[in-house]
């Protein structure tokens, strides 16, 4: 049996506030912290420029020190392929400014729910982030103008699920959350609150008793959506937020992007599946990569993709099987692939 890679002890009990603070934003700092020269990672300064580095120390952690290819590190690190062109891939791969409504920071791609961006603020930099060059400026938000948003997407009776996406909506203070919390719960038609993040998985302590208290999840439904990619980012920590927020009464799933070098092997996929479920996270979607510029270096071929999911289904049941999409800019829907189940074999 392989011994299991030499991860970091660089966690330490600050607040989550001061975790974020405190989160790496150098090369220099990342490279010491991995136990590597600045030479040694494949690191661009032009893309980093682009797109600045940032981590959580509690995400560093889990990375295998003196690996410059670390499937976690290789999600935040800048490098140089982001530079090159790439033929289809652009700053708005899923068409997000065709949709701007006349309400600032209010997204409606499909039918019955509508997003809300509720910050532009994230814990972590992903690479391959659909939104890293998204207008955030143009779109901010004071907290009663964010109210006022959530009460125009209640004056449509369409609409049955409000979706707090960003950046990330974790990153306002519980009292934000309270507040669109309790302005859902007033609605009587029973509106779902759906909430995108990748901070339980990032900054674990981010999911504190008064974060679930201000969701209100005993009174209303509330789905936290975390983002999770590969299995060794579910570490104790992580497993414990996750659960948490489960037993508070919160619907948790999981969805993961597919990304070469990182994840696409159906091992892999497995593995996280069973550590997300283990925690009380239903694996829900796998995406297909969303070509925004600087990504190309990330992508699977949606051949490799039906024959990863054809393993993975191989492997484990059903309900452990996310389902394989791609968002089609204008379409009423993602679309879902059928798993190969024969070319993978």
């Amino acid at each position: 049996m392989s011994a299991a890679p030499q991860t970091l002890q660089l966690h330490s009990r600050h607040s989550w506030q001061e975790q974020l603070q405190q989160a790496i934003r150098t090369p220099s700092e990342l490279s010491a912290a991995l136990g590597l020269t600045l030479e040694e990672l494949p690191y661009s300064a032009a893309a980093d420029d682009a797109f600045p580095l940032l981590v959580p120390a509690a995400f560093v952690a889990r990375m295998e020190k003196g690996n410059a290819w670390d499937p976690l590190l290789r999600q935040v690190l800048a490098v140089p392929q982001e530079n090159l062109p790439a033929e289809g891939f652009s700053d708005d791969p899923v068409g997000e400014t065709s949709l701007y409504a006349d309400t600032p920071g209010v997204i409606q791609k499909y039918q019955g729910r509508a997003l809300l961006v509720a910050t532009g603020q994230c814990a972590v930099n992903c690479r391959y982030c659909f939104r890293r060059s998204y207008p955030y400026g143009d779109n901010s938000q004071s907290s009663k103008e964010r109210l006022a948003a959530i009460d125009t997407l209640l004056a449509d009776p369409s609409i049955g699920e409000v979706i707090l996406s960003g950046g990330d909506p974790l990153l306002l203070p519980d009292a934000s959350l309270a507040a669109i919390a309790r302005r859902l719960r007033g609605n009587t038609r029973g509106i779902t609150l759906r909430i995108h993040t990748r901070l339980p998985i990032v900054i674990p302590d981010r999911v504190t008793a008064s974060l679930i208290d201000a969701l209100m999840p005993r009174e209303q439904r509330v789905v936290v959506v975390v983002h999770s990619n590969h299995p060794r980012e579910i570490d104790h920590d992580t497993a414990r937020a996750l659960e948490r927020l489960r037993d508070g009464g919160v619907t948790v799933l999981n969805q993961s992007v597919l990304l070469k070098g990182i994840n696409d092997d159906a091992d892999v996929l497995a593995e996280l599946s069973d550590q997300l479920f283990a925690a009380g996270a239903m694996p829900y979607y796998l995406h297909m990569l969303d070509k925004v510029a600087g990504s190309a270096h990330f992508e699977v071929s949606e051949l490799r993709a039906r024959q990863i999911l054809g393993q993975l289904a191989s492997k484990r049941p059903g309900y452990l099987v996310p389902k394989l999409a791609v968002e089609v800019p204008g379409a009423d829907s993602k679309r879902e692939i059928a798993p190969d189940y024969v070319g993978g074999f």
